[in-house]
C-alpha cells in the first residue's frame, strides 16, 4: 500500500513539473518603438520564447500529425496590418519521430507591418495578437497551447 502511495504521489509531482515547464513559454512583443506615425509604415514583432528543454513546431513542421505554430493578428479598422512573416524552423530528430520535424527552439520572431491609415482615429494603436504552439521535449509533444497578447503604440 506504501508503495502505491508513493508512486502516486511521484506521478502527480512529474506531472505537476510537466505542465509548469510546457506553459514556461513566454509571448511578448512591440509595435516599432512604442510609436506610429499615421500613413507610415511600421513593424511589428511578436517573441515566442522557448525554454532551452522544449522546442515547439514551427510553421512548417513536417508532418500533417503535428500542429504548426501559427500568429493571428486581429484586424484593426483604421490599420493595414500586413501578412505575419514566419523564420525558418530548423530540422531536427528526435526519439518519438522517425523523420525529421522543424522545429523552434529559443527565441523566436515573428514579424508582420502596420500601417496606421491616414484616417485613424485615436492616439492610440490596440492590436490583438495569438500565438498558436506546440511544445515538445525529446520524448514527447504536449498539447497545443495560445497565448494571447495586445500589442500598442502611440500615434505621433
Amino acid at each position: 500500500m506504501r508503495n502505491i502511495r508513493f508512486f502516486s504521489s511521484l506521478l502527480v509531482l512529474l506531472a505537476a513539473v510537466a505542465v509548469s515547464t510546457v506553459s514556461a513559454q513566454e509571448v511578448s512583443g512591440t509595435i516599432a518603438d512604442g510609436s506610429v506615425e499615421r500613413g507610415k509604415k511600421a513593424r511589428a514583432l511578436v517573441v515566442l520564447d522557448i525554454p532551452k528543454e522544449l522546442h515547439a513546431n514551427s510553421n512548417k513542421p513536417k508532418s500533417e500529425y503535428l500542429i504548426p505554430t501559427t500568429v493571428k493578428v486581429t484586424p484593426v479598422t483604421g490599420l493595414k496590418i500586413g501578412a505575419v512573416e514566419y523564420p525558418e524552423g530548423e530540422d531536427k530528430k528526435f526519439g518519438f519521430s522517425e523523420n525529421f520535424l522543424n522545429v523552434y527552439e529559443g527565441k523566436v520572431e515573428f514579424g508582420f507591418d502596420v500601417t496606421p491609415l491616414k484616417n485613424f482615429r485615436g492616439d492610440k494603436v490596440s492590436i490583438d495578437v495569438a500565438v498558436r504552439y506546440q511544445a515538445c521535449n525529446d520524448e514527447v509533444c504536449f498539447p497545443p497551447k495560445t497565448k494571447r497578447l495586445t500589442l500598442t503604440a502611440t500615434i505621433k
